[in-house]
C-alpha cells in the first residue's frame, strides 16, 4: 500500500513549518523561502491513528506575486497540490481572512482534492471568535489548531485521516500483486519499455515537468503472474529544467512510486550511464530498503567490443558503491533485447527481500563469520555479539545483541551484511542491521 502524500499549503508566515515540524514530531530543516536551500529535507513521515503518510511542505504562496522567488514558490506549492492525496490549508487567526488566502482557496477548488482548513495561532480562547470568519472562505468547517503549542492537532489528522483510502484487504484474501516502480528520467527510454512490456501503446506522462500526475498504474500479466506497473512521471536533470523548484516535485513523485512498490526498476541511458540524478533516485530506493534493478536501456546503440559490458559494469559499481547488490541488466526498449529476462529477475530479487532465516541457521552464520575475523575491541573490551534474530522483511531486518553497540565499528557491521549476503544470497535487496546491547549483560571491567 501506498502511504498518502498530505501538502501543507498557505500565504506565507502562517505557521506552516511550525505544524510540519509538530505533526513530524521532531525539528526538521524546512524548504528556505530561496528555492534549493533544503532540498532533499522537504517531506517527512507523520502517523495518526496507525496510518502512516507523507508530508510535504511549501513555500509561502503569493497568488499574484510577479517577483521571481515568490512565482517559484507559487509553482513549488501548484506542484505539491497535484501530488497530494490530501490538501491541509493554513491561515492565520490574528491576521484574519486576507485577500490572499481568498486567491489560494481559489486555486484549491480548482485541484478538486480534499481540503483541509486549519486556522493556525488559536493559542488562546480569546481568538477562537476569529474562526467563524474563516467559514467565509467556502472550505468547509475550520479546524482551529496552534501549532506552536500543539493544540488541535489531534481533531486536524482525525480530518486529515479520514480522507486516506480505505485499508487494502489483507495479504490472506487477495493473493499480493508484485508493484514495480519504473524510475527514470523522460529521455531514457521508460516510456518506450513500459510500452513494450505491456504489449500496447499507452499515453505516457508528458515529459514537461509540473504537468504531469504523479504516477499510471497499469495491470501486467506474464506467464500466468501477475504485476502492478507504476510508470512515473520522467525525473528530470537539472540542466534541463529552467526552474530549479520543479526538480524537487519530480523527487517526490519519485519517492511516492517507490514507496508504492515491492521493487524498483531504475532505468539508465547507455550513452549517458549513471548521471547525478539517477544515483539519487537509485538512493532513495536504497533508503526506502526496497529491492531493485539497473536496467542500462539503449544497449543496442552502443559500439562493442570483448570488454565493453564489462567496462561498464565496473563504472557503474564504482557510481553505486553503497549499493553494490544490485543486479545490472543490459536491454533495449526499441528492440526487445533481454526484456523477457526483466520479470523473471523481478521475481527473484522480491523473493530475496521476502527471505525469512531461521534464527538457529542466521545464529551459525554470524558465528561463522566471527571465527573467520574476529570482533573489534576498544580500549582492551572486545565486542560480543551473542546472538542475532530477524525481525522484518521488505528489506531482511537483523538484530544483533552484544555487550557494547559502540564498540561495533561502521566496517566490521559492512563485513557482517557482506557475509550474510555471501551465505543467504540476498540479491537485488538492501539489508538492515539494527544493533542493540543485550540488558542482561552487565558491562565487562
Amino acid at each position: 500500500m501506498s502511504k498518502p502524500i498530505v501538502a501543507i499549503v498557505g500565504r506565507p508566515n502562517v505557521g506552516k513549518s511550525t505544524l510540519f515540524n509538530k505533526i513530524a514530531g521532531r525539528r526538521i530543516a524546512i524548504v528556505e523561502d530561496t528555492p534549493g536551500v533544503t532540498r532533499d529535507r522537504i517531506y517527512a513521515d507523520g502517523e495518526w491513528l496507525n496510518r502512516t503518510f507523507t508530508m510535504v511542505d511549501t513555500g509561502g504562496i503569493e497568488p499574484y506575486s510577479e517577483d521571481i522567488i515568490l512565482s517559484q514558490m507559487r509553482r513549488q506549492a501548484e506542484l505539491a497540490m497535484e501530488t497530494a492525496d490530501v490538501i491541509v490549508f493554513v491561515c492565520d487567526a490574528k491576521e484574519g481572512v486576507t485577500p490572499a488566502d481568498h486567491d489560494v482557496a481559489q486555486m484549491l477548488r480548482q485541484t478538486k482534492k480534499p481540503v483541509i482548513l486549519a486556522v493556525n495561532k488559536i493559542d488562546h480562547v480569546k481568538y477562537m471568535d476569529h474562526l467563524y470568519d474563516f467559514y467565509a472562505l467556502g472550505m468547509g468547517d475550520p479546524i482551529a489548531v496552534s501549532a506552536g503549542q500543539g493544540l488541535g492537532i489531534g481533531d486536524l489528522l482525525d480530518a486529515v485521516v479520514a480522507h486516506f483510502p480505505e485499508d487494502a484487504p489483507p495479504a490472506d484474501e487477495e493473493e499480493h500483486v508484485i508493484s514495480i516502480a519504473v524510475l527514470g528520467k523522460p529521455n531514457v527510454g521508460k516510456s518506450s519499455l513500459v510500452n513494450r512490456l505491456l504489449g500496447e501503446e499507452r499515453s505516457i506522462v508528458s515529459d514537461i515537468a509540473g504537468t504531469t500526475r504523479d504516477s499510471i498504474d497499469s495491470i501486467l500479466t506474464y506467464e500466468g503472474r501477475t504485476y502492478r506497473l507504476i510508470d512515473t512521471a520522467g525525473i528530470r536533470r537539472k540542466r534541463a529544467v529552467e526552474d530549479e523548484s520543479i526538480e524537487r516535485y519530480s523527487v517526490i513523485r519519485a519517492l511516492a512510486a517507490v514507496r508504492r512498490s515491492d521493487v524498483c526498476l531504475i532505468v539508465i541511458d547507455a550513452a549517458e550511464g549513471m548521471t547525478e540524478q539517477a544515483v539519487k533516485i537509485a538512493g532513495y530506493c536504497h533508503e526506502e530498503g526496497k529491492a531493485s534493478i539497473l536496467l542500462v536501456n539503449k544497449w543496442d546503440l552502443i559500439e562493442k567490443d570483448t570488454y565493453t559490458m564489462e567496462s561498464f559494469k565496473k563504472k557503474i559499481a564504482k557510481d553505486l558503491a553503497f549499493m553494490s547488490y544490485v543486479p545490472q541488466l543490459y536491454i533495449s526498449a526499441k528492440t526487445g533485447q533481454r526484456l523477457h529476462k526483466i520479470l523473471d529477475l523481478v521475481d527473484a530479487v522480491y523473493a530475496q527481500s521476502m527471505m525469512r532465516v531461521p534464527t538457529g541457521r542466521l545464529n551459525d552464520v554470524i558465528n561463522e563469520a566471527v571465527t573467520v575475523t574476529e570482533p573489534p575491541s576498544d580500549k582492551g573490551r572486545r565486542l560480543k555479539i551473542y546472538y542475532a534474530t530477524q525481525v522484518s522483511v521488505q528489506p531482511p531486518t537483523f538484530v544483533l545483541f552484544v555487550n557494547d553497540p559502540d564498540i561495533l565499528h561502521f566496517s566490521y557491521k559492512r563485513y557482517i551484511e557482506n557475509y550474510l549476503r555471501k551465505s543467504f544470497g540476498l540479491t537485488g535487496t538492501p539489508i538492515r542491521i539494527i544493533v542493540r546491547k543485550k540488558e542482561s549483560e552487565k558491562s565487562d571491567k
